[in-house]
């Protein structure tokens, strides 16, 4: 995160320097401040542009405090990605976050391709489209809260502590206290990789249910609880119902 917005900035300036050199140099389009009052005037304004463009950005991307997101404060997609992107920062966890994200265009994918097949093979009115329609909800709410489970966790997550346990620098803890916090944090990101499992087993799923979909000819309402990926999905979200938003 922190690597795009000097890139940002990087780029601002450059077509910043870029736009003042081609309209005020002489050898481009010479705009002469002193010139003519429509030039001067033009001149000015241009400098007075940049200056601001230069301190708006300055300010956006590498002096403003990001914005965190409280998982309680979560409503949309959008909110998923704005309060995972803050974490992606931390050293040991930008891995976790990446795949986090991409995980989330998956799915997205996933479902639309799952919905578009569905539109393709039954009339919207028919129960079994209702169905299949209604599993791939849950399958796609499994997934978001498996999501919220990690942000649970990264709220919690203490960067500097976790490096000096693991680097084992911090001379104020006893062997047993600093096993403890080891086992502790190792806890923290064994859930994480764990939840990240999950989803990817979720989307599987998903893949799964889209092939057989795909290859049945016909078939009747009551068949559908009885195909193989439907009960895989069916235990999947029984194994994990415990699961808090």
């Amino acid at each position: 995160m922190a690597g795009n917005n000097y890139l940002k900035m990087l780029g601002l300036v450059a077509a910043t320097v870029a736009v003042d050199i081609i309209l005020l140099s002489p050898a481009f389009v010479g705009v002469k401040i002193g010139g003519s009052p429509l030039e001067t005037a033009f001149g000015v304004t241009l400098l007075i542009a940049s200056a601001i463009a230069l301190i708006y950005g300055s300010y956006k991307w590498m002096y403003k405090a990001p914005i965190v997101l409280t998982v309680g404060q979560i409503k949309s997609r959008e909110d998923f990605v704005a309060a995972l992107t803050p974490y992606g920062r931390i050293r040991v966890l930008a891995e976790d976050i990446s795949l986090a994200l991409e995980q989330m265009d998956r799915m997205d994918k996933k479902k639309a391709t799952l919905l578009k097949v569905l539109h393709q093979r039954f009339d919207p009115a028919e129960l079994s489209f209702s169905k299949f329609s209604s599993v791939a909800d849950e399958v796609e709410n499994l997934f978001y809260l498996n999501i919220k489970s990690v942000l649970n966790r990264l709220s919690v997550f203490d960067e500097a502590e976790y490096e000096r346990v693991m680097t084992r620098k911090s001379s104020r803890y006893s062997p047993k206290l600093l096993q403890e916090k080891t086992a502790l944090y190792n806890d923290y990101m064994s859930y994480i990789k764990n939840a990240l499992g999950t989803n990817e087993e979720i989307m599987l799923q998903l893949d799964k249910l889209l092939l057989e979909i795909s290859r049945l000819d016909s078939f009747e309402p009551g068949d559908i609880e009885r195909m193989p990926a439907m009960q895989e999905i069916d235990s999947l979200i029984k194994q994990t119902k415990y699961y808090k938003q």
